[in-house]
């Protein structure tokens, strides 16, 4: 065995807590990794699963010829897949038209909602659509439905649920069996035999169609040269892995997490024998040997964390399942209930072993090399803090400067460049910049003055803790760095995703009907009754060019939602969105009409209003309600008048806050969730800095002890220097993220606003959390401290 062998051996004997040390990170960024893939695995398992199958009866495959946007045949007069096809086809073989027809479920109270289910048709004998449980559709009263829709609504095989007939009548049906597809966006999937989907949509929409026996000469013969036919291919609809793509980005950023804490903990390690290190140096040994002697006992760690991380990842994954269906961030994907493997595949543990060794080489690298460089002479010496060389702070000083300064010009140069393609790039390398300069070149000097701020606000414990920071600037500030930079990346994100939501407020609060009542399956709609507090209303009636109305009623209307613009409107006059105010007429019915006027598109729908032309079915009724009506109010009272009317909705512009407000909660969540793996990761090198504190300062924690201060004392002094070291990477982190998120903002061109309660109070929940998580980090270290005996303790130095 080597000497490198030997030596490295000889460390784990001796010391396996310390030498495993670094490794803790890495456990906690494998398992992250690991979670990622297995999670995903799941994913694509459960989207996959559900995926429609073409039958293998099916022979081929027909569907129109893709437009061609060079081609001299308008798309209007392409060909279709209707029943003079099927007639042709027929001819060959048995033709099947796979089609999706549209329908109305309704919900517990018996009304439609905003979003219509796609209802697939499927033949008895043609089995497309997987069953997670109970049996498929047969009789003419049977569906059945995605997982998501049955998760949401409790539902099982045997359960009845109600539609809304293509009149709008309801009617029940017997859930046959759920799916294994899952809606998204909650858009219910629904299969149903042919004669229920006839009875539902009367023109389902035919997307291919099948056919069964034939040649395939005969069929492409029949079909004509304005179709395709194809070979059947019965994983079209996989996703494969491509779901992978949208957790493995996250998974990585927590893994260099990792390497950065375990960079700073191996730098520590070798810092703590320094000592050895000399007399090793002093008895004749070389540097290479002991660089080796490193990176072998780092290569050992990094094996051994794999490991640890590959058992962690199936329960990591679970938990992260998990945590998404109570979110209800599953929905977004399609998926819900996950079942992750709770051990990964021999292959994933493979790969978590490997990656693990080989980063834990990498963030060894540079510590090894230059605790290897340092004298003899200068190891041998005692010394209680880091403080280094006067020309190395003066280099420190010049390059952080240098950095922070090129950091502010980009961020400038940004600004000017907005709207542009380089604006985004311009700040992307200013934030890098920034990071550079203030908290890894001169992080010394940067996190002990931040933790200065905090060690005035506290008591005896804060101070000591600041006395801590200011004794090993260099490690504070290692640790500090990759919670810094986790809890920046939440901030600009959060903060951008607020920006958003400001935005499509924005969009909700342009000039809108104060409601409007639609079909939901834009049926005629009804005879609609008169309601308290409403202002003004106007029937729009459907056209072949836009909508007509009634002139006086329209002007009545605008006139309670205070929009000018259709003073001259009359019979045979228009009124166009704004968009179309360079016409001067609109032409439907073989009949013109003047364009008299413009208004904002927002309020009808952007189509053109025609006056007088009122003999088309009703299709929407524009309401302005009195002031202090409550539109939930308006909405529940006017239902309550249509009980016959279940399809009859009713759309306001609290629905656009709400579905705004809805995706601004999952998008928050999501960014928490997956962005919180990197802020657990950094957390992992507070507990790691605080033991090796612990081990270096058993001479000063005995002398306390000795001279009355309490375990509960030594304990309190450890968990405050961890809730410091978070705070700092919090609030520094903090800073930094909304400045570069402030900067994005006005590189992009968009107004700035200031966070509102839904950005502000995830980041204190994710600060508070934080600290929750430093302070269990910091359990053992404290518990180690207060367990020193003071004749043991001081014996030791």
């Amino acid at each position: 065995m080597s000497t490198s062998l030997r030596l490295g051996v000889a460390e784990f004997r001796a010391r396996p807590g310390r030498a495993l040390l670094p490794g803790v990170a890495l456990v906690v960024g494998v398992a992250c990794l690991l979670a990622a893939l297995v999670l995903s695995d799941a994913l694509s398992r459960s989207v996959d699963e559900g995926a429609p199958l073409t039958p293998s009866s099916v022979g081929h495959v027909v569907e129109v010829k893709p437009h061609q946007y060079d081609s001299d045949t308008p798309a209007v007069n392409q060909a279709e897949l209707d029943d003079a096809l099927l007639g042709k086809l027929s001819a060959v073989g048995r033709a099947v038209p796979v089609q999706v027809a549209q329908a109305d479920l309704l919900d517990a109270n018996g009304r439609a909602g905003q979003h219509r289910a796609e209802v697939h048709v499927q033949q008895p004998d043609l089995v497309r659509w997987p069953l997670a449980e109970g049996r498929q559709p047969a009789a003419g009263g049977e569906i059945a439905v995605d997982k998501i829709t049955a998760y949401e609504r409790g539902l099982r095989p045997g359960d009845a649920i109600s539609l809304a007939a293509a009149d709008g009548r309801p009617f029940e049906v017997t859930v046959s069996g759920v799916l294994k597809r899952g809606a998204v966006d909650s858009r219910p999937v629904l299969v149903a035999g042919p004669d229920l989907a006839r009875k539902l949509d009367p023109r389902p929409h035919t997307k291919q169609v099948w056919v069964i026996g034939g040649a395939r000469d005969a069929v492409k013969a029949a079909a004509g040269a304005s179709y395709v036919v194809w070979n059947p291919d019965p994983d079209a609809d996989r996703v494969g892995d491509d779901l992978k793509f949208v957790l493995l980005p996250f998974s990585i950023l927590a893994l260099a997490t990792a390497v950065f804490v375990a960079a700073a903990t191996f730098r520590a390690v070798y810092a703590q024998r320094q000592r050895q290190t000399a007399l090793l140096r002093c008895i004749g040994a070389q540097r290479g040997p002991l660089v080796r002697r490193s990176l072998f006992e780092a290569l050992v760690t990094g094996a051994v964390a794999g490991i640890g991380g590959a058992l962690l990842g199936g329960p990591m994954a679970w938990t992260l399942a998990r945590t998404f269906d109570v979110t209800g961030i599953s929905v977004l994907f399609g998926a819900v209930e996950l079942s992750p493997d709770l051990l990964p595949s021999l292959g994933y543990v493979v790969l978590g072993v490997a990656v693990a060794a080989v980063l834990s080489v990498v963030a060894a690298v540079r510590p090894a090399i230059n605790a290897a460089r340092v004298s003899p002479l200068a190891a041998l010496r005692d010394a209680d803090n880091e403080v280094p060389k006067g020309s190395v702070r003066r280099l420190r000083l010049v390059f952080g400067l240098l950095f922070t300064g090129g950091a502010a010009v980009l961020a400038l140069a940004a600004i000017a460049a907005k709207g542009t393609a380089v604006a985004p790039l311009a700040v992307t390398f200013s934030a890098i910049a920034a990071v550079t300069g203030l908290f890894w070149i001169l992080g010394p000097v940067t996190v002990p003055f931040i933790a200065r701020l905090f060690g005035k606000i506290g008591g005896t414990h804060w101070k000591l803790a600041g006395a801590e920071v200011r004794r090993m600037p260099q490690r504070s500030a290692s640790v500090a760095l990759p919670l810094l930079l986790a809890s920046s990346m939440v901030t600009f994100f959060l903060v951008l995703l607020g920006t958003a939501q400001e935005m499509t407020y924005t969009f909700a609060n342009e000039e809108r009907p104060d409601a409007t009542v639609v079909d939901a399956g834009e049926r005629p709609l009804p005879p609609i009754p008169a309601q308290d507090g409403v202002a003004a209303s106007v029937v729009l009636h459907r056209a072949e060019t836009g909508a007509g109305a009634d002139p006086e009623q329209f002007k009545a209307w605008l006139e309670a939602q205070n929009v000018p613009g259709a003073e001259r409107f009359a019979s045979g006059t228009a009124i166009v969105p704004q968009h179309w105010e360079d016409r001067p007429f609109v032409e439907a019915g073989g009949k013109r009409y003047e364009v008299v006027g413009t208004v904002p598109g927002t309020l009808t729908g952007y189509t053109p209003v025609l006056g007088g032309l009122t003999s088309g079915p009703a299709e929407k009724v524009l309401v302005a309600l009195e002031p202090g009506t409550d539109p939930a109010r308006f909405r529940a009272g006017l239902q309550a008048a249509l009980p016959d009317n279940p399809t009859v909705i009713v759309q306001t512009d609290a629905d656009e806050r709400a579905e705004a407000d809805r995706y601004m909660h999952l998008g928050t969540v999501l960014m928490m969730v997956l962005l919180g793996l990197s802020v657990a990761v950094a957390v992992t090198g507070i507990g790691t800095a605080l033991t090796i504190s612990v081990q270096e300062r058993r001479k000063e924690l005995a002398l306390r002890r000795a001279l009355g201060v309490t375990r509960g004392g030594l304990q309190g002094g450890v968990i405050a220097e961890a809730v410091m070291l978070a705070l700092v990477g919090v609030v520094g982190g903090g800073a930094l993220g909304f400045g570069y998120a402030v900067i994005a903002i006005l590189s992009i061109g968009i107004p700035l606003v200031l966070p509102a309660v839904s950005v502000v109070l995830p980041l204190v929940i994710g600060a508070v959390a934080v600290v929750v998580l430093a302070v269990l980090a910091a359990f053992g270290p404290s518990r180690g401290a207060s367990r020193i005996r003071p004749a043991a303790g001081l014996a030791s130095g």
